[in-house]
């Protein structure tokens, strides 16, 4: 026996099995699979939440591809109708301009009218002052006491027909 325990390769083996039994009695492989299996499920609920990420990165990417495609339609559809309201105020501008206009040419012809009225008004002011001026020039130089005398007596008789 004690060749046995001078053996160096009985010692190993001694302190092999007595590590073995210290590690089962310390429940080392249980620790060691519940350190693994908690590992496990942390990796899971990663990869879980990983495939959620994904997808909802895949919905959102789906979203914006529909997205910028409708928008193309949408930036199309906006130019048809901001074309479409230019043209318009374009057209209500013109027509606006042409009533302005026409305002004024039938402003000016008014004043236009106007102006003739009151220039036939002044050359007839004008004619009959020099016809006036003209018969009291006649009348003054051509005419005897006699003749003077009977046209004014007319002329009174006249007015007061005229005037009643």
């Amino acid at each position: 026996m004690s060749e046995i325990l001078s053996n160096p390769e009985t010692w190993v083996a001694v302190s092999f099995v007595l590590f073995f039994g210290l590690v089962v009695y310390l429940k080392v492989p249980g620790l060691l699979g519940k350190v693994l299996d908690d590992r496990a499920a942390k990796i899971k609920a990663d990869l879980d939440a990983a495939a959620k990420l994904k997808a909802e990165a895949e919905a959102a990417l789906a979203k914006y591809r529909e997205a910028t495609k409708n928008a193309g339609k949408e930036a199309e559809a906006i130019v048809v109708e901001a074309k479409a309201v230019a043209e318009a105020l374009a057209a209500k501008a013109e027509e606006d301009l042409t009533q302005a206009l026409a305002r004024r040419v039938e402003l000016g012809k008014a004043k236009i009218a106007q102006a003739e009225a009151n220039a036939i008004a002044e050359v007839r002011k004008v004619a009959a002052e020099a016809a006036v001026a003209a018969a009291r020039e006649l009348i003054a130089t051509r005419l005897d006491p006699i003749a003077k005398e009977r046209l004014i007596g007319d002329t009174i008789t006249s007015m007061a027909t005229r005037l009643n």
